[in-house]
């Protein structure tokens, strides 16, 4: 384990060189429970030609999914209910309108958090349910044992994303420099990796980071925006949506 200094000198220098920084499968852990993580969501980004990628998200309620700021994309397809990629019967949906944090810095991922509102409400089921967030007050502090989950790589040498939900324990770590980003941060070689952007820090039961990206190499620090000191654009940034759509409708 780094010393904790170490851990700060690492974080500052990789999130000052945009190359150092892996916008973020789940390296280590396991395959999931099929559908026991009924909020998760696989986001295909679609920008045309062969560009196309994946990113993870996380339903809210029947209207919104939450994922990180950097998972722009022209268009998208949302999959809803999905454990294998191959299988059938799980929902597909589109975006109507995207909303990025009003403060995210596309240079050092601060508050790399962003609302996809559905251009069709969500329908629940066994296999499809909202998560709950934090709230403001339920900010946690490591030493802390959480889970990641999402369907991208397997290994840093591996191109391909899994075909089925994974699913890792995390260990968040006390750092000065990670609270300083609004990031809570795990270390170690397992975590989350490119594919599960924007999959959800999942402690306790409810929703407390975004996965946003990994810094470092052999030794990886994870890093997850905070949610709880979003928690209020989250739930304005949703009214508002909703009332003017409202108002449209008129």
């Amino acid at each position: 384990m780094l010393a904790r200094r170490d851990l700060l000198l690492v974080l500052t220098l990789a999130l000052t060189l945009a190359g150092q920084v892996d916008a973020g499968g789940i390296i280590g852990g396991r395959e999931a429970a099929p559908h026991t993580r009924p909020y998760m969501v696989l986001l295909t980004l679609v920008n045309g030609g062969n560009n196309d990628r994946i990113c993870s998200g996380f339903l809210l309620n029947e209207n919104f999914v939450l994922t990180a700021a950097h998972c722009s994309a022209k268009t998208y397809k949302v999959s809803l209910g999905v454990h294998n990629v191959h299988s059938e019967g799980f929902q597909v949906t589109s975006v109507a309108q995207t909303f990025p944090h009003r403060d995210y810095d596309n240079n050092n991922y601060k508050n790399d958090i962003m609302l996809l509102r559905l251009s069709s409400k969500a329908i629940f089921n066994k296999n499809v349910a909202p998560i709950a967030l934090a709230d403001e007050e339920e900010d946690v502090s490591g030493p802390k044992s959480c889970l990641v989950s999402g369907w991208g790589k397997t290994g840093t040498q591996n191109n391909f994303s899994s075909p089925v939900l994974r699913e890792v324990e995390v260990q968040l770590v006390s750092d000065p420099e990670c609270d300083k980003r609004n990031f809570y941060c795990s270390e170690g070689k397992n975590g989350p990796f490119q594919g599960d952007s924007g999959g959800p820090l999942v402690c306790d039961g409810k929703a407390h980071g975004v996965f946003s990206n990994v810094v470092g190499a052999e030794y990886r620090i994870h890093c997850f925006v905070k949610i709880p000191l979003c928690k209020t654009w989250i739930d304005s940034t949703m009214k508002k949506a909703l009332d003017f759509s409202a108002k449209s409708d008129d």
